[in-house]
C-alpha cells in the first residue's frame, strides 16, 4: 500500500508529463517485480533440478531431467522474455490506443455496473490465461513446483494491473477496483487448482462469433462502438463473446470409463448491449444521437459438452504445444442456452 501511495504522489507532483512518467514507472515496476521473482526462483535450484510432475497430465513440454546450469539458463531466458514481451506490449498499447485519448491525473472509476459484467469476466479470463501461460513457461525452466506455480500465478495479476494503472491516467476510464478484483480472482483460480490438484481440472475458455445485427442503425452503432474489423470486434464486442468454465470429467471421476478428453462447460454471455450502461448515446454537444431503449439488455447462460485438448496424448512436442494453446478456446459444440426465462438450442456454438 505504501508503494501504491508513493506511486500516486509521484504522478500528482508531475502533472505536466504524468502519463509519460506513468508509462516508464509502470514498466520499471514490472521489471523490478520480474527480476525479484527471478531471484526468488533461484532458491529452487537448491531444492530440485527436475519438476517431477511431468508424469501427471499432459503439460506444455514434457522435459527430460535438467542440470542446475540448464535450469539457470532457462530461468534467465524466460525472465528476459517476459520483460521484453510485456514491455513491448505496454509501449504498443500506448501508441495504438491510449495516446488517442485525453490524459489526466491518476484517478479511480467504478465501472461495475457496465456491460452486464461481461467485461469483468473477460478480465478474469485474461488473468487466468496469462497466469497459465506463464506457469507453463516456468515449468519448462525446471524450477520446483511451488515456485513455478506462484511465479505463474502472480504474472497474470502483474500484467493486468499494469494496464489498470494506464487506465487510471486516462480521462476516458480510470483504475477499476472491479477489474483488479477480477484479475486477482482469475490468477487465484489457477494457483488454487495447481496447489490442490497439480492440474487445471477446470479451465477458463473463450468463444466468439461476429454479430450481424440485422439492422442498419444497429450495425452502424456496433461499428462505432466495437469497430469494423474482426480483430476489433473480437476484443470489444461484448454481445458476441462467451466465457466458459470447462470441467474435465475424468479428473473428477478417475474410476469411470469416460474418455480423458471429455468435459462439460458452463458459459456466460450477454446480448442487446449498445452502450456501457444503457442503449442511449449522446454527441459532444450533449444531444441524444442514439436511443434504442426499446431493446432489452439480457444475460445468457449456456451448458455444453467440451473437449479438453490438453488430454489428447501425443509424443509430438509441436502438436502438444498447439493443443495447449488451443485449449484457451472453447471447442465448437452444440449448446443449450437459458436467457429471458426460456431455453434455446444451438446446433453449433462459437
Amino acid at each position: 500500500m505504501r508503494c501504491f501511495l508513493w506511486y500516486r504522489q509521484v504522478f500528482e507532483q508531475h502533472k505536466v508529463n504524468e502519463y509519460s512518467i506513468g508509462k516508464k514507472l509502470t514498466l520499471l515496476l514490472f521489471i523490478i517485480l520480474v527480476v525479484s521473482l527471478q531471484v526468488f526462483s533461484q532458491d529452487s535450484l537448491k531444492l530440485t533440478a527436475y519438476d517431477t510432475l511431468n508424469e501427471g497430465p499432459v503439460r506444455l513440454i514434457n522435459q527430460p531431467q535438467l542440470t542446475a546450469q540448464q535450469i539457470k539458463k532457462r530461468v534467465k531466458a524466460v525472465a528476459i522474455a517476459n520483460v521484453a514481451a510485456y514491455g513491448s506490449i505496454l509501449v504498443a498499447l500506448n501508441t495504438a490506443w491510449y495516446k488517442d485519448y485525453p490524459r489526466s491525473s491518476f484517478h479511480f472509476f467504478n465501472d461495475n455496473a457496465e456491460w452486464l459484467q461481461v467485461d469483468k469476466v473477460g478480465h478474469f479470463y485474461s488473468a487466468y490465461i496469462e497466469s497459465r501461460t506463464s506457469m507453463e513457461l516456468w515449468r519448462w525452466t525446471g524450477i520446483n513446483r511451488k515456485n513455478r506455480i506462484w511465479l505463474g500465478g502472480l504474472s497474470g495479476v502483474v500484467y493486468q494491473t499494469a494496464l489498470e494503472v494506464m487506465d487510471g491516467f486516462s480521462t476516458e476510464w480510470g483504475f477499476s477496483w472491479g477489474d483488479f478484483s477480477a484479475n486477482v480472482a482469475g490468477s487465484a483460480l489457477l494457483v488454487g487448482q495447481e496447489l490442490a490438484w497439480d492440474d487445471q481440472r477446470i479451465k477458463i475458455k473463450f468463444s466468439f462469433h461476429k454479430n450481424n445485427y440485422g439492422d442498419v442503425q444497429l450495425n452502424q452503432r456496433a461499428n462505432d462502438l466495437y469497430g469494423k474489423t474482426l480483430a476489433q470486434r473480437l476484443i470489444k464486442d461484448y454481445n458476441a463473446q462467451t466465457y466458459w468454465a470447462s470441467a474435465n470429467l475424468k479428473s473428477f471421476l478417475p474410476k469411470s470409463n469416460l474418455p480423458a478428453w471429455l468435459g462439460m462447460a458452463v458459459g456466460y454471455g450477454a446480448e442487446g448491449m449498445y452502450g456501457a450502461r444503457n442503449n442511449v448515446a449522446k454527441d459532444k454537444e450533449g444531444n441524444i444521437a442514439f436511443d434504442r431503449s426499446d431493446l432489452k439488455r439480457y444475460r445468457q447462460w449456456y451448458f455444453a459438452p467440451d473437449i479438453d485438448l490438453t488430454k489428447i496424448k501425443t509424443n509430438k512436442k509441436g502438436i502438444r504445444f498447439l493443443l495447449t494453446v488451443l485449449s484457451a478456446f472453447k471447442f465448437p459444440t452444440p449448446s443449450l442456452e437459458f436467457s429471458n426465462g426460456k431455453f434455446k438450442v444451438h446446433a453449433l456454438h462459437f
